[in-house]
């Protein structure tokens, strides 16, 4: 049996990779599969592995107080150093643009282990946009034998930097996968579950027509950025009295400070603490219109039917935006503004979209990347 090891630490990691880890786990008379988590977000990360029923093999519980990005990397290089050692793994999967997709790769790189890299393939091409996720996707590429590419897009990304089209594999994103899971799942859960996390704004969510969803958290848009995306959603809320904005805020004090000192005193902006993703599926099934900096939303809301005005000024996500249903806004506050303002005062038809679930994928993406792992030389 090939020995496989997953590897990931963070919320989105742990959401995408936990379908690979499924179809390993129903395939366990052809795979030995390991799980290990960084935990680079701990609190964050636990509400996924539950709500997904995984338990991983090992945990390098990374976290601390006042973490930079050398810390991070190495916290993983030096921690993953001893697992590899003890499961002496065929292959490793790491995911996406994180600081610990890239140590992972590197310390397997370092042990002379297969790579491969789930999500490979986006690109903005500019280093400080998403940093530093742009530079984590373009480095991981470089140590990875196998790129699982989400769209045709991301192929050609890959090929233009010289990755032979033998090791480029379209599967499509496993976050629709998971995003499908969850939905199904969301349906059969009692109303308690998102009445206890979303508090005073429940009734809110059930009975308003507009609901606007936003999430924030990007490095790049700390201070000044997220002062103006702030002032934007107050005006927004302001100017659309019959809006109520549903705001889950990051835990990181970068983003808490600024949005609380702005936003806690607007009547119809409902701040309340990180959600589960079982609840944020929710709330975006709810919604009208989803105001992010996210990556992975931009795949999961469209899927959904879902319009995203995107707070940042490039995408490693661009096939939603030939289709209109994604904007990118920055965080000019005249241009969120005025672009949510286009979408909540149209006619609510109109906040809703065809659902195009093969825009990211069909739901088959992990069991893609599980057959290609099968029928691989490793």
């Amino acid at each position: 049996m090939k020995k496989v090891l997953t590897v990931f630490g963070t919320r989105p990691e742990a959401i995408k990779m936990a379908p690979i880890i499924r179809e390993l786990a129903r395939r366990a008379d052809e795979f030995s599969s390991f799980v290990c988590v960084t935990a680079q977000h701990r609190e964050m990360l636990d509400q996924v592995l539950d709500f997904f029923q995984i338990m991983p093999d090992f945990d390098l519980n990374i976290m601390k107080k006042g973490q930079d990005l050398y810390d991070v990397t190495s916290g993983v290089l030096l921690g993953i150093r001893g697992v590899l050692k003890q499961v002496e793994p065929d292959i490793v999967l790491v995911h996406g643009d994180t600081s610990t997709s890239f140590a992972a790769a590197l310390a397997a790189f370092y042990a002379g282990i297969k790579v491969g890299h789930i999500e490979a393939g986006l690109r903005t091409r500019n280093l400080k946009a998403p940093f530093p996720e742009e530079a984590n996707r373009q480095l991981t590429a470089r140590l990875a034998d196998f790129h699982f590419a989400p769209t045709a897009t991301s192929k050609q990304n890959l090929i233009f930097e010289g990755i032979p089209e033998s090791r480029i594999f379209v599967t499509g994103n496993t976050v629709i996968d998971a995003l499908f899971w969850a939905r199904n799942r969301v349906m059969m859960l009692p109303q308690s579950v998102f009445s206890s996390a979303l508090g005073r704004s429940a009734e809110v969510v059930e009975s308003s027509e507009k609901i606007v969803l936003v999430t924030g958290h990007r490095r790049e848009n700390f201070g000044a950025g997220f002062i103006n995306i702030c002032e934007a959603l107050k005006e927004i809320a302001q100017s659309n009295p019959d809006v109520h904005i549903i705001y889950p805020v990051h835990m990181n004090e970068n983003v808490r400070k600024p949005v609380y000192d702005l936003l806690k005193e607007v009547t119809n902006v409902h701040l309340v603490d990180p959600l589960e993703y079982s609840q944020f599926v929710y709330l975006m099934a709810k919604s009208c219109l989803i105001i992010t900096d996210s990556g992975g939303i931009q795949e999961e809301a469209p899927s959904l039917g879902k319009r995203v005005l995107v707070m940042r000024d490039m995408t490693e996500r661009p096939e939603a935006l030939s289709t209109g249903l994604v904007k990118l806004v920055g965080t000019n506050r005249k241009k969120i503004v005025t672009e949510a303002n286009k979408i909540l005062n149209s006619d609510i038809g109109n906040c809703l979209v065809k659902e195009d679930a093969k825009l990211y994928g069909d739901g088959r993406a992990a069991f893609k990347i599980v057959n290609v792992i099968n029928e691989a030389e490793l």
